[in-house]
């Protein structure tokens, strides 16, 4: 006989009056099952079991021993919460026992905050012959805590913008902040501006074309510096003394505030420049140099160059070795020869690529239309097609929300015709230093209709606040919530969907375009039941071949490869390593590498080997560990054609491609607007665009997002009534 208890948690408590209570419907627990070891500094505690996640209102089973015991973490969303607890687990089976078998307490936690736990005491008979007591308890476990019961948040390394061997990076500014440039205060909300990682010099986001001083934090001349050094002699030393101040002040490097009653900063007595004392070595030696009117003078002095050569080079086109019997050329009297002056011929707008709606350089030359910012990839539009606003819309429900904006499911007025609209904040994306992200994904989101496996986008809009992406209503619901119903998908629905997301994937890589972002949250359902592969913010383009290489740490911590973590150059393999994880989960229900933080997890990626049950078959098996080959060129998928592996050895490859293959699967659908397939949290919410505060929107720059806008052509026939 096995004793075991049967653990619940169903409730979470904290004090209203702390600043974590909104978070507290986000709130998840993590379950750490350690044993004790005697070793020669005394009894330690380990963990050789896989983190437990359950969800809230279900139970799990834990098998007692002597010295093992139950840590119990709260978390939320944000990372922000961690309230805690440890529990013996034969002490918990002696309360239960008093009980009669069924117990139901608050646990305390530390430091804050009271869980609901509720356990009840059962004893195991023995099971059937050849099966061991730790596969018994290992199988019980596995079915309680099944670790994909919360969503996982991507993360990204923040960008960096070098100018003049400076580090550039978007910062939040928790005091007032004097730009470096501009010497105006740098205001708003969340990231303001950009801080040199090195030299620690705060500027406004706008003022960055502005720098003109080499970073005194790096050993790295530029070139271009020590052009403007020679050219201008732009090496003019402060001479600084200690200053007292009488009223608040602000260093001009850094730009906060200098604190203190007496002596508080160095003033340079023929510039009046005013520093910290920490910032004096880290001032570039531009005393009584204006940079914003620098840089401008630099700026027409640039323009006026390339014109320059741009008409020296129209010139020597010209003059080029023509026939002299070719239509509008004549010979000059001097001997050379001249071309006519003639009408230019209209490109051919088929040839054009995209057309984006923005604002109209009425100056501009046809030369300068046709090459401004031209698409990566060519969708034609004929001008007849409509433009879209937010008004030709009904927002019906909100399918989802995060930090980025929201998403709804919308009603076309003129057609009828359901939409998934997402909807992003100006100010948000400027301030978070996303706008190249956002691009992105919408290049992308363009390209992805010539794929049956990506989500496709009809149009793109904006307005003063916010950008919008109208695309297909996927009312199937994604993996992780088909995943949660089930625990994990039968073999054959597991190819299925492995098979359809290859197709994604290769689709993507043949473009030269890294994927960094796949998860079960990120591949949709449509109302067939084929997948659809979203969400395309964290996309890398131009990775045409496998020497081109990228380094930015990005991705959701449980799918990121391990070059990423090694700060290795990579390329597509990475999307691999995430497809065996995807894989794995599907197969099994759980997540091949645990930790109880990002520390432990990283390494457990770095080093760990993934468990695969008894019951996976040998082909399953075989592929997971060819997936989760550490060396990216030798992993599957890199090296070898996956879908030649035996895992895939019943899949009609041609059939599949042109979604000729039945799903094992059809998601429940009452109407073409059914949204039973999402998190109810967000379905139960008042669909409406989010108020952005006036003053900072008029300061958003609307010029970054000038060529957003975007209308596919196969909208024509979805607008139709």
């Amino acid at each position: 006989m096995s004793p075991f208890l049967r653990i619940g948690f169903s409730k979470f408590e904290i004090d209203p009056g702390l600043a974590y209570h909104e978070e507290v419907l986000n709130a998840y627990c993590a379950v750490y099952m350690k044993e004790a070891i005697d070793t020669e500094k005394g009894q330690v505690y380990k963990q050789k079991k896989p983190t437990m996640y359950p969800p809230w209102n279900t139970t799990f089973d834990a098998h007692i021993h002597h010295g093992r015991i139950m840590h119990v973490m709260v978390k939320d969303r944000t990372a922000e919460l961690k309230s805690e607890a440890t529990v013996a687990l034969d002490s918990l089976a002696t309360r239960c026992k008093k009980e009669n078998g069924k117990l139901e307490i608050w646990l305390e936690l530390k430091p804050q905050g009271r869980l609901l736990m509720e356990a009840r005491y059962f004893l195991e008979k023995s099971d059937a012959a050849g099966q061991t007591e730790g596969d018994r308890e290992s199988e019980r476990e596995q079915d309680g805590l099944f670790a994909l019961h919360h969503r996982r948040g991507a993360i990204k390394q923040a960008k960096v913008h070098v100018v003049k061997c400076h580090e550039f990076s978007a910062t939040f500014f928790p005091q007032p902040t004097f730009c470096s440039v501009c010497k105006e205060f740098v205001w708003g909300l969340n990231k303001q501006g950009y801080q040199c990682r090195q030299c620690n010099a705060a500027i406004h986001k706008k003022c960055i074309d502005k720098v003109i001083a080499k970073c005194t934090g790096s050993a790295v001349n530029s070139k271009e510096t020590m052009i403007h050094k020679e050219r201008f002699k732009i090496d003019m030393p402060h001479r600084f003394k200690v200053h007292n101040y009488k009223s608040p002040t602000f260093c001009e490097h850094c730009g906060t505030l200098l604190w203190g009653l007496a002596k508080q900063g160095l003033k340079c007595e023929e510039c009046g420049m005013n520093v910290h004392h920490k910032c004096q070595k880290k001032v570039a030696n531009l005393c009584g140099v204006n940079q914003k009117l620098m840089a401008e003078a630099l700026a027409i002095i640039g323009s006026k160059q390339q014109a320059k050569s741009t008409r020296e080079s129209e010139i020597i086109s010209r003059e080029g070795p023509v026939g002299v019997g070719q239509p509008g050329v004549v010979r000059a009297p001097s001997g050379l020869i001249m071309g006519l002056a003639a009408t230019a011929t209209p490109a051919n707008k088929e040839m054009q690529g995209v057309s984006w709606e923005g604002p109209a350089d009425v100056g501009g030359s046809v030369t300068e239309a046709l090459t401004e910012e031209e698409p990566l990839y060519a969708v034609p539009r004929k001008e007849n097609q409509p433009k879209f606003t937010i008004d030709d819309f009904v927002l019906h429900k909100m399918l989802g929300k995060g930090s980025f904006g929201k998403v709804f499911l919308s009603e076309l007025k003129k057609s009828g015709k359901f939409f998934a609209v997402k909807a992003l904040k100006k100010d948000v994306v400027l301030m978070d230093d996303d706008v190249e992200c956002t691009m992105v994904e919408r290049r992308v989101l363009s390209l992805a209709w010539e794929n049956p496996f990506l989500t496709h986008l009809y149009c793109t809009f904006q307005t003063k606040e916010n950008l919008f992406f109208v695309m297909e209503y996927l009312n199937g619901g994604d993996l992780m919530f088909h995943i949660q119903n089930c625990h994990k998908f039968d073999l054959h629905r597991a190819t299925f969907y492995a098979a359809e997301i290859i197709c994604g994937l290769q689709f993507l890589h043949g473009k030269g375009i890294i994927y960094r972002d796949l998860k079960l949250d990120n591949v949709l359902l449509d109302s067939e039941g084929h997948i659809k592969i979203a969400d395309f913010g964290m996309c890398k383009e131009n990775m045409m071949g496998q020497e081109m290489r990228t380094s930015t740490f990005c991705g959701t911590p449980d799918y990121i490869a391990p070059e990423i973590l090694l700060g290795q150059k990579y390329n597509s393999s990475v999307d691999w390593w995430s497809f065996g994880v995807l894989l794995y989960e599907m197969l099994i229900g759980q997540s091949p590498f645990h930790g109880r933080d990002e520390e432990e997890l990283f390494q457990s990626i770095r080093t760990d080997n993934p468990i695969y049950p008894r019951w996976l078959t040998k082909d399953s098996r075989d592929i997971l560990v060819k997936l989760f080959v550490r060396e990216p060129e030798e992993r599957l998928g890199m090296k070898g054609d996956i879908r030649q592996h035996g895992f895939f050895s019943s899949t009609d490859w041609i059939a599949l491609e042109q979604r000729q293959v039945a799903p094992p699967f059809r998601p429940t659908l009452s109407s073409p607007s059914d949204c039973s397939n999402f998190d109810k949290e967000f379905i139960n919410e008042k669909p409406r665009l989010s108020c952005a505060d006036r003053t900072l929107i008029n300061s958003v720059d609307q010029t970054m997002f000038r060529n957003f806008s975007f209308v596919n052509p196969g909208m024509a026939h979805i607008t139709a009534r």
